[in-house]
């Protein structure tokens, strides 16, 4: 379950002020969400400091991802061995066998949705 207190980390965070990856991320800091950037090209975003992957943060609550499809799957195999259960895919980062692949592992997915609309609704 989303929560404002859990650990979420933006798998796809940017520096780029023009892309979502950047968007969401402000967007969730700003409102008070305890996020944590993943991007393994980037330092620091937002004066945060930037994680290469899910493994090198300790005890990750969630994930939103805003990358494209091919790699939200290949991330999904981290966040099953991290033992992550929920998941936020971003418009664009979801696809069929993304889906399907939290459907079999029992990995809360939202989909179809975008969180900078929904977060209002997250405890």
């Amino acid at each position: 379950m989303f929560n404002k207190d859990n650990k979420i980390a933006i798998v796809g965070a940017s520096n780029n002020k023009n892309k979502y990856g950047y968007k969401v991320l402000l967007d969730l800091y700003n409102s008070g969400f305890n996020v944590i950037p993943i991007n393994p090209k980037e330092e620091k975003i937002l004066n945060l400091k930037v994680y290469p992957n899910l493994s090198s943060v300790d005890n990750v609550d969630s994930v939103v991802f805003i990358t494209q499809p091919e790699i939200t799957e290949k991330i999904l195999t981290e966040v099953k061995e991290l033992g992550i259960k929920d998941v936020w895919t971003q418009p664009g980062s979801e696809s069929s066998k993304s889906i399907e692949y939290c459907i079999k592992n029992n990995i809360n997915c939202i989909y179809n949705a975008c969180i900078m609309i929904k977060k209002n609704e997250i405890a």
